[in-house]
């Protein structure tokens, strides 16, 4: 039986933090103990300096089929302010994703449905083997995935977004790639080895470059044009500052200066 401490597994592999659902017995559904400790090895792979990259991925068949049936025994029992305490919880998942420093991937086999779906959808890129399923079918039992719709309506378009919420019907990953949900989709025999050549480039990539583009980047979402120039500006300076800019002009100025020949 898996342990609360081993319901989430982290793995560090050169630039490249793994981090496992591990309850594949339950199709790696959400609950306190889970949603808490991906919270913990979220923080502790980002603490560690060399880590470009966290991908979040599911023990056996899939990805994460959202909350357990005794998570949503308690939904139904709880009162308002114990509701609240839950779902701030995945609130600040989501959160903690959007501010870590190095991009956050989901690496989707089989299914990732209603708040396994809405976990994907938070990572900041999502790549799907051929096989993958996507879904908010929480409209079904009258419950509404209503903290992940602030992350939807940045991805697809209003109509799509209406549609995924209210018809609760699931999407396959090339279709789910078309409308903007999936960013790449990569064959199931050698999905874990494309995942890890493309998230491996991150390694390659200015760790202070990327992290600022990240942030400015969701930074964006709530500014009016010029305010999003202007902290474009902001982010442009810092950016010119920094050890990795400066060590990059070096190098491509060394590169392109012309050679004396005899």
């Amino acid at each position: 039986m898996v342990t609360e401490a081993d319901i989430v597994l982290l793995a560090v592999d050169g630039p490249v933090a793994w981090i496992t659902l591990n309850r594949p017995e339950k199709r790696n559904a959400l609950n306190d103990a889970l949603i808490l400790r991906l919270q913990e090895l979220l923080t502790q792979a980002t603490q560690v300096d060399s880590v470009r990259a966290v991908v979040i991925t599911g023990a056996g068949g899939d990805f994460c089929s959202g909350a357990d049936l005794a998570a949503l025994q308690k939904i139904s029992e709880a009162s308002v302010a114990d509701n609240q305490d839950d779902a701030r919880s995945l609130m600040d998942l989501f959160i903690q994703i959007r501010m870590n420093r190095v991009p956050v991937i989901a690496a989707v086999r089989g299914r990732a449905l209603a708040g396994g779906c809405g976990l994907a959808s938070a990572c900041d890129l999502v790549l799907a083997a051929e096989s993958a399923h996507f879904g908010y079918p929480e409209v079904k039992i009258g419950f509404v995935p209503a903290m992940v719709m602030a992350i939807l309506r940045r991805n697809v378009g209003e109509k799509r977004a209406f549609e995924l919420v209210t018809r609760g019907e699931q999407l396959g990953a090339v279709e789910a790639k078309n409308i903007g949900l999936v960013n790449q989709v990569f064959p199931d025999a050698s999905f874990h080895a494309h995942v890890a050549d493309y998230v491996r480039h991150f390694g390659k990539m200015s760790a202070s470059a990327v992290a600022l583009a990240k942030a400015l980047l969701y930074q964006m979402d709530g500014l009016a044009f010029g305010e999003a120039l202007a902290a474009g500006a902001d982010v442009n300076v810092i950016a010119r500052m920094t050890e990795d800019c400066q060590k990059g002009i070096a190098r491509f100025l060394a590169r392109d200066k012309p050679t004396n020949s005899d």
